[in-house]
Parts: C-alpha cells; sequence; structure tokens
C-alpha cells in the first residue's frame, strides 16, 4: 500500500508504516510541502495511488462531495500522542489493508475502534 501523510501527521507514523512493508510518504517530500492545498493533495494521491491520512475533516468532505481523494484514512484522536497512534495503526493494521483494497473507501480511526465507510463510485 502506498500512503501519503498529511503536514499534521508524524514522520514517526511515516516511518512505521514503511517498517510495516508499504510506501508512506510525508506531504513535505511533494509539491509545496506543508503550503500544498488540500484540493492539490488529493489530485496527487490519486494520480499515484496514495491512501491520504489526515486530520483534516476537509478531505471527509471532499472524499464524499467530489469523489476526492479516492482513499482516505482520518485520525479522529486530538492530539493523541506518536506512541497511542502507532499502537492503534498496529493493532487494526490487517483490518486496514483489507478495507483500503475498495477502489474509494473513507476510514475513521478512533479510540479504540476503526470506521469504514465503503465509497460508491
Amino acid at each position: 500500500m502506498n500512503f501519503l501523510c498529511d503536514v499534521h501527521i508524524s514522520y514517526k507514523l511515516v516511518n512505521y508504516l514503511n517498517r510495516k512493508g508499504h510506501n508512506a510518504i510525508h506531504v513535505n517530500q511533494i509539491l509545496d510541502k506543508w503550503l500544498t492545498a488540500d484540493d492539490a493533495i488529493g489530485a496527487y494521491a490519486d494520480a499515484n495511488e496514495l491512501v491520504v491520512i489526515s486530520k483534516d475533516s476537509d478531505f471527509r468532505d471532499s472524499h464524499f462531495v467530489l469523489k476526492t481523494p479516492r482513499k482516505v484514512i482520518r485520525i479522529c484522536l486530538g492530539n493523541v500522542s506518536n506512541q497511542r497512534l502507532i499502537a492503534l495503526f498496529e493493532e487494526h493494521l490487517d483490518k486496514l489493508e483489507n478495507e483500503l483494497k475498495a477502489e474509494a473507501v473513507y476510514i475513521e480511526i478512533h479510540d479504540p475502534m476503526v470506521s469504514v465507510f465503503t465509497s460508491p463510485k
């Protein structure tokens, strides 16, 4: 799987996902770095088959209204520690990998659960 972590997502999660055999990059490594607009992030993610990981509710709205980005994981945890965020990914990684096989999907990570909304085409 290929992931694109938004500006407020720690590089520690990027590194964790890479250690788990995925390809993960941070928004600071593409386009206009932390200044990249959400619509440009969505377009880049879709063009490069990346799953956007963000805390930003704008990606939820864009996913359902504009159908971009096609795949989103939204972190709904507030100021959670990196250790706890990575622990939640570790706990739910198999489920996330399975759900992300869909053509379009929106996932929310809460503590301690994951909610999945498969999107119509």
